[in-house]
C-alpha cells in the first residue's frame, strides 16, 4: 500500500509588475513610455525618409550632370560615327564612371544597342530602359530595374552639329549604392533615436517615481476611492474640521463646521479674517501658539477650539466640538444645585423656627407659639404665593422660587414687579425651557452679585427687581431684571455680552454671553439700561402665538 504525498500548495509570491501597472504612476509610466517610444520613432522614420528622399534627389542631380557632360564629350561626338565606337568609348567612360561614382554610364545607338557597359559581356546587348523621350531629344530620368539591379537612372541623347539625335548616353546610380551612402546618417539617427528614447524613459521613470511616492502606489480606482471615503468622513463627522493655508485662507470646511460657525456659501480660497467670525475666535485660530480646548462663543453656539500646525508652515488645521448643550446643562445642574442649597438653606431655617414654636409650646406661652408659626408661615407664603399667582409658567416660577430662596441666604431680597404675569401654556413650544433658565438665572445671579457689592458702597440694602411679562403690543416676552449695584459704564456697554468681560476678578464672564447668545437663537435682542443700578432687559418673539392665533400649527 503505498502512500501519496499531500498536495503542497505552491506561495504566491507577490507580483510587483502588475501592482506597478495598476497604479496610477505605473499606468501614466506607461502611457508616457509609448507616447515618448512613438513619438521618437515617428521622428526617425520622417528623418529617414526626409535623408533618403534628399539623397536619391542629390543622386538624380548627380547623374544627370554626368549625363549632359558625356553627352556633350567631343571624344563621345566623334567616336559614335567611327567604325568601332567600343574602342573608343569603353575605356573613357569607365574612367568617367570611376572619377564620378556613378555605378554605370551607357553609351548606346539610337535603336538601344550598348556601345558601353560595367560589364563587357553587356556590350552589344539591347538597354533596358524607357528611350524614347531621349529619341525626342529631350533628357529622362527614372528608377529601374537593370542588369545591375534597380538604380536612378537618366538617358539623355548626344546631338551632332545640326541637333540630330546620333547616340544616347544613360548614367546610374544603383539603389544599393544610395543604401550604403544612407547607412552612416542611418546609424546616427538610430544612436539618437536610442539616446533620445533612453533619456525620455529615464526623465519619465523618475517623475513617476515621485508621483507614486506621493500616490503611495494607489490605482485610479483605489485613490477614487480613497476621495469618496475622504468626502463621506469629513461630511458625516460631528466635530466641525477646517484646513487653512499658509495664507489663512480655507481649503477645507466639513458641514459641521459651517453649522458650528454659521457660514453659508462657497468658502474655498476665501480669507478666514473674511468670515465675519467673533474677533476673539479670528484671533485665537491665527495665534502664533497652538490652542487646546479653549472656549468660544459665536453668533449662537458655544463651541470648543483646538489648532494645530500642518507641517513646517504649510497651513493650519482648526477643530471644532459643540459646547452648547454641556453649557447649558451646566447651567442647569448650577440651577438645580442653587436650588438644592435653597432648600437646603430653608430646611435649616424651618428647623430652627420648628424648634423656637416647640420650647415655646413647652413654656406654656401657647398663643405665643400661634403667632410666631403663622407669621413665619405667612412670610414664607408670601412670596410663593405672589410668584405662583403671577407666573403661571412652571419653569420660570421654579427659577424665581429658587433665586428668591438663594438671594435671601445672600442678604438680597428678590421682589417680582406687580406688572408681572405670564399665564400657562402661553409660551410657544419653540422657546425651550433651558433657554429661560439660561437667560433669567444669569440675569439674577449678575444682579445679585452687583447688589452685593453695590451694598458695600452704600447704606441702602441690596435688592434685585424681576419683571416677567408678556408684551401683548409686541407679541414678545419681556425679562427684566434691576439691581442696586454700580451700574454698567457706559463706555463698556459694547463689550458686557463679548465672553471674557467681568468686573468680577474671579469671574469667566459667559454669563451675559450666554444670555445674548440664547437671546439671538431665538431671534430676541438684550437691552443696557440704568436706574437705581444697572436694569437689562430680554425680548423673545413670540412667533408660535402668532402662528396659532393664525389657524396655523405652531
Amino acid at each position: 500500500m503505498s502512500v501519496r504525498p499531500a498536495p503542497t500548495t505552491p506561495r504566491r509570491r507577490p507580483r510587483l509588475s502588475r501592482r506597478l501597472v495598476r497604479s496610477l504612476a505605473g499606468q501614466l509610466f506607461v502611457v508616457q513610455v509609448v507616447i515618448v517610444a512613438a513619438v521618437v520613432a515617428g521622428g526617425a522614420v520622417l528623418a529617414y525618409l526626409f535623408t533618403a528622399d534628399r539623397t536619391e534627389g542629390a543622386a538624380r542631380r548627380e547623374v544627370t550632370a554626368v549625363a549632359h557632360a558625356v553627352a556633350d564629350s567631343p571624344t563621345v561626338r566623334e567616336s559614335v560615327t567611327g567604325a568601332d565606337p567600343t574602342a573608343v568609348l569603353q575605356p573613357y567612360v569607365e574612367q568617367v564612371r570611376t572619377d564620378s561614382g556613378v555605378s554605370f554610364i551607357t553609351v548606346m545607338d539610337t535603336a538601344g544597342v550598348r556601345w558601353t557597359h560595367p560589364r563587357p559581356e553587356e556590350i552589344g546587348r539591347r538597354y533596358l530602359g524607357h528611350i524614347d523621350r531621349a529619341l525626342a531629344g529631350e533628357t529622362s530620368s527614372e528608377t529601374y530595374t537593370g542588369t545591375l539591379g534597380p538604380s536612378v537612372r537618366v538617358v539623355t541623347p548626344v546631338l551632332d552639329g545640326q541637333r540630330h539625335v546620333i547616340a544616347l548616353v544613360s548614367v546610374g546610380i544603383t539603389l544599393d549604392s544610395i543604401s550604403e551612402q544612407l547607412s552612416g546618417p542611418l546609424l546616427a539617427l538610430v544612436g539618437v533615436a536610442v539616446g533620445a528614447l533612453a533619456l525620455g524613459g529615464l526623465g519619465t521613470y523618475l517623475a513617476n517615481s515621485r508621483l507614486r511616492r506621493h500616490t503611495h502606489g494607489m490605482g485610479p480606482d483605489e485613490l477614487s476611492h480613497l476621495y469618496e471615503y475622504h468626502q463621506a468622513t469629513l461630511h458625516s463627522v460631528r466635530e466641525g474640521l477646517v484646513l487653512l493655508d499658509r495664507d489663512h485662507a480655507v481649503v477645507l470646511c466639513n458641514d459641521a463646521a459651517r453649522e458650528l460657525l454659521g457660514l453659508e456659501g462657497e468658502l474655498n480660497g476665501r480669507p478666514l479674517e473674511g468670515l465675519g467670525l467673533p474677533e476673539a475666535l479670528t484671533a485665537a485660530v491665527l495665534g502664533a501658539e497652538p490652542v487646546r480646548d479653549e472656549v468660544h462663543l459665536t453668533a449662537e453656539r458655544v463651541v470648543v477650539l483646538n489648532t494645530s500646525t500642518i507641517g513646517t508652515g504649510l497651513g493650519r488645521v482648526v477643530t471644532l466640538r459643540d459646547h452648547t448643550e454641556l453649557q447649558s446643562l451646566s447651567g442647569e445642574l448650577d440651577s438645580v444645585r442653587g436650588f438644592t442649597e435653597a432648600l437646603g438653606a430653608q430646611a435649616h431655617e424651618a428647623a430652627n423656627r420648628l424648634h423656637a414654636v416647640v420650647s415655646l409650646i413647652e413654656l406654656g406661652r401657647h398663643e405665643q407659639a400661634v403667632e410666631f408659626a403663622t407669621a413665619e408661615l405667612a412670610l414664607a407664603q408670601q412670596l410663593t404665593d405672589r410668584v405662583v399667582a403671577a407666573v403661571a409658567e412652571p419653569v420660570l416660577a421654579a427659577l424665581l422660587l429658587g433665586k428668591a430662596a438663594q438671594a435671601a441666604e445672600r442678604g438680597v431680597e428678590l421682589t417680582l414687579t406687580e406688572d408681572s404675569r405670564i399665564d400657562d401654556g402661553v409660551l410657544p413650544p419653540g422657546l425651550s425651557a433651558r433657554d429661560l433658565i439660561t437667560v433669567l438665572g444669569n440675569l439674577i445671579d449678575n444682579a445679585v452679585d452687583a447688589a452685593i457689592a453695590g451694598a458695600a458702597h452704600s447704606p441702602q440694602p441690596p435688592e434685585v427687581t424681576v419683571t416677567a411679562r408678556i408684551d401683548s403690543g409686541s407679541d414678545c416676552l419681556v425679562l427684566r431684571v434691576a439691581d442696586t449695584g454700580a451700574g454698567i459704564d457706559p463706555a463698556a456697554v459694547r463689550d458686557v455680552f463679548r465672553r471674557g468681560w467681568s468686573t468680577k476678578q474671579d469671574g469667566h464672564g459667559h454669563g451675559l454671553a450666554l444670555v445674548a447668545q440664547a437671546a439671538r437663537r431665538n431671534g430676541g435682542t438684550v437691552e443696557v439700561g440704568r436706574e437705581r443700578g444697572a436694569v437689562l432687559t430680554v425680548r423673545l418673539p413670540l412667533a408660535g402665538r402668532a402662528l396659532e392665533r393664525a389657524g396655523e400649527p405652531a
